[in-house]
């Protein structure tokens, strides 16, 4: 298949080596897959959750709290990971990713089915579920950051934002679809279940993919300027490679870890956690909405669909935002944020406003839309403000800041909503508002961001 022109390499001198060959679109395609499936199998739930923890009795806080250990070890291990890819490789980090969400979702999948079905209590079902969880948060992190680091390293940085764009939506596009989609996966054989298993097995065929259709990236070319004879070999090997980074210089060892306190990238990852965790509260709390606000905790099959359709105006939006927007107006990281937050705080207040679907709706879907706009410029933003050859380490801290936000934001929100309805949609509303005003004091502008090395 011809290259995309979307997607050219830094220069010819870097596209010459063997495996640094620019991203075609059945490349593109692998890798788009890898971060949807994460995505929205990790999100699949939250349709459905809310009907199993009502018919299992546990209350609501304890079923967002579920996620919550698995979004801890995502934050711990996922820079890790990240780093790992300087010494084997892109694709590899990508297949154990892809092993511990498939195995992860099998497992409790099957602790949930036999749950319901009485073989052991309510809090036996949610302490496995918490505990098969957790392969996700510590083996799944392996994936995201890797196809972010493959991606930012043979884009140019003129193109950079486009093409993160394009992978942070298929990540910030499952976190919606998924729990849309996972109503109509449930048969009756298997009952509420069902959409764990079939993440699983969507799971195995995205890694029969990745295996066949992505070529085995040499890590050396990536990641560091020398190549050593094996995965954990301290000495380089006589055969190296000389990498021309962004601002000219050969690299010719591996670059020093990247740090959280960075100044290049501290006010992106403070962005990137306050929108985050702002997202993460609506999403946390939308469901129980819906079953309240309709009526519809005694008709839990009715609330099952009523959410997809909440969430599928959301996955609409955001599809808008990071396929549509961002290409046709060449919004760069700093605009693509405040903007975002402007309809994130719009689209937040519509909801805690809205008692009626058409409203709910409404609000979810311009909320959607704003926080389409706002990961990947966050995401963009990063990788553009460090240089080529840390492009692993800034994937990897953008990959906890992502999971971060799920770890209380979701049952705080819930907390929140117990106590007073609109109160997490309103705090929701106040993160947008401020993190507007702070990053349009302090972010660089685009064309600054553009032009630095």
């Amino acid at each position: 298949m011809a290259d995309s022109p979307d997607f050219e390499p830094l220069d010819r001198k870097v596209s010459s080596f063997p495996d640094a060959k620019p991203i075609d679109g059945t490349r593109m395609a692998v890798l788009f897959s890898v971060m949807l499936v994460t995505a929205s199998g990790n999100t699949a739930m939250q349709s459905i959750l809310p009907t199993i923890g009502t018919q299992l009795d546990i209350p609501d806080f304890w079923v967002s709290a579920a996620f919550s250990w698995s979004a801890l070890l995502w934050v711990y291990t996922a820079p890790k990971w990240a780093r790992q890819s300087d010494h084997r490789g892109r694709k590899a980090l990508m297949r154990l990713g892809m092993i511990g969400f498939t195995t992860s979702f099998a497992l409790a999948g099957l602790a949930l089915f036999l749950g319901l079905l009485g073989w052991y209590s309510a809090l036996w079902t949610f302490v496995l579920f918490a505990l098969f969880r957790s392969l996700y948060g510590g083996l799944g992190s392996a994936a995201p950051p890797a196809v972010q680091a493959y991606v930012a390293s043979r884009t140019a940085r003129a193109d950079r934002t486009k093409a993160l764009s394009l992978i942070s939506s298929s990540f910030g596009l499952g976190t919606i679809v998924g729990p849309a989609v996972a109503p109509l996966l449930i048969i009756p054989v298997l009952g509420l279940a069902s959409p764990m298993f079939a993440f699983a097995a969507i799971g195995i065929l995205v890694m029969v993919a990745l295996a066949l259709k992505l070529p085995n990236d040499n890590p050396g070319y990536q990641a560091r300027g020398v190549v050593t004879s094996e995965p954990y070999s301290s000495a380089p090997s006589s055969n190296s490679l000389k990498e021309e980074d962004d601002d000219g210089a050969e690299e010719t060892s591996l670059p020093p870890r990247l740090r959280w306190g960075d100044h290049r990238i501290k006010p992106w990852l403070i962005t990137g956690i306050l929108g985050g965790n702002a997202h993460a509260l609506i999403l946390g709390v939308v469901g129980f909405l819906v079953l309240d606000r309709l009526g519809l905790r005694g008709d839990p099959e009715m609330g099952i669909r009523m959410t997809g359709i909440v969430l599928m105006s959301g996955a609409a939006a955001t599809l808008l935002a990071q396929w549509g927007l961002i290409p046709l107006l060449q919004m760069g990281p700093r605009t693509s944020i405040l903007w975002g937050m402007v309809l994130g705080a719009c689209g937040c207040l519509l909801i805690g406003l809205s008692h009626d679907l058409h409203g709910i709706i409404i609000g979810f879907a311009v909320a959607s839309l704003g926080f389409g706009l706002f990961r990947p410029g966050f995401t963009a933003g990063a990788s553009l403000a460090v240089k080529r050859s840390e492009q692993n380490g800034v994937a990897g801290i953008v990959a906890s800041v992502n999971g971060m936000a799920f770890i209380a934001s979701p049952a705080f929100g819930v907390l929140l909503y117990t106590y007073a309805g609109p109160l997490p949609f309103w705090l929701a509303t106040g993160i947008c508002i401020f993190l507007f005003g702070w990053g349009f004091k302090t972010l660089k502008l685009d064309e600054r961001l553009d032009s630095d090395r």
